[in-house]
């Protein structure tokens, strides 16, 4: 493990996902305990995406931004919110030049698949049919998110493409949760891994899915055979991750599959580290998300 990040480890606080509402609380702690992003090169703007039910988002605006991407925060689908977000989305926004639409998505388990698929969705949509409003072009809307939110990401640009919706110009999937069946030798293995280990991820899947296997792979996107005609992608992962492994898979899945993929595969890091932000890999991590994306919408 990169010792930067091994020496914050003790710092854990002790958690499990046996109470997932109380979790929240704990969450939400840790995650605006880092410091606090500068948005003074951008506006920041709360607004209500209408749906069925309305979507909260969070629109952070760059000057001069040319492209979107439509973001959705970690937590294992049960925790998370726009303000435990905040400081990781106004990040990206920085970094990339890009207006970052970070969506409110509801939670599980008191909304188990598929209602934070569909509200990814109608946010989506939104950003397309809005895209003037946004100060961007609909053919520069990509998808991305961390965590659980790469894992419905990848879903995202699954069901556009099936249902011919919104062009989506490219995937941003950081160490995202793909696959349910944890059959994968990372997700075997690491048991006992910071933060994230395999109890944790049976846990955020069991709240996720109503305790059934995936019905689809708009659920799980690594049970998906067919990965033509997806975005370009960038895929990150932490190689002390139950995710890594299936991740890398999907990764080369999608090549195999012609769709054109940056793989990028972090050493010494774990599922979610890169909040450790005096850690000099950490700071590698978000300015390449945020490269990525520049590159990809092809932000001057």
């Amino acid at each position: 493990m990169d010792p930067e990040l091994e020496a914050f480890i003790a710092l854990f606080p002790v958690s499990t996902l046996d109470d997932p509402i109380a979790e929240r609380e704990t969450f939400a702690k840790l995650a605006t305990s880092v410091p606090r992003p500068d948005t003074s090169a951008m506006t920041v703007e709360d607004r209500t995406v209408p749906g069925e039910p309305d979507v909260a988002i969070r629109v952070y605006r760059p000057h001069e931004a040319q492209g979107a991407v439509v973001w959705l925060h970690g937590g294992g689908w049960v925790m998370g919110n726009l303000d435990t977000e905040h400081p990781w989305a106004a990040r990206l926004a920085e970094a990339s030049g890009a207006v970052v639409i970070s969506v409110n998505y509801r939670l599980a388990p008191e909304n188990p698949f598929p209602a934070a698929l569909d509200d990814a969705y109608t946010v989506l949509e939104w950003a397309a049919e809005n895209a003037a409003d946004l100060g961007v072009t609909p053919d520069r809307i990509a998808i991305g998110g961390h965590s659980a939110g790469g894992g419905l990401a990848a879903a995202t640009a699954l069901r556009a493409r099936d249902e011919h919706g919104p062009r989506i110009r490219f995937q941003l999937l950081n160490q995202p949760g793909l696959d349910d069946r944890q059959e994968t030798w990372s997700a075997r293995t690491f048991t006992d891994t910071p933060w994230v280990n395999r109890a944790r991820v049976t846990a955020m899947w069991h709240y996720y899915l109503a305790g059934r296997p995936a019905p689809s792979y708009y659920a799980a996107p690594a049970r998906a055979t067919d990965l033509s005609g997806l975005p370009p992608a960038y895929v990150a992962t932490a190689e002390l991750c139950p995710n890594r492994d299936e991740d890398i898979d999907y990764a080369v899945r999608l090549l195999q599959a012609g769709v054109s993929v940056e793989l990028h595969q972090w050493p010494g890091t774990f599922h979610g580290s890169q909040a450790i932000l005096s850690a000099e890999v950490s700071r590698r991590q978000i300015t390449e998300l945020g490269d990525a994306l520049r590159r990809a919408l092809q932000i001057a």
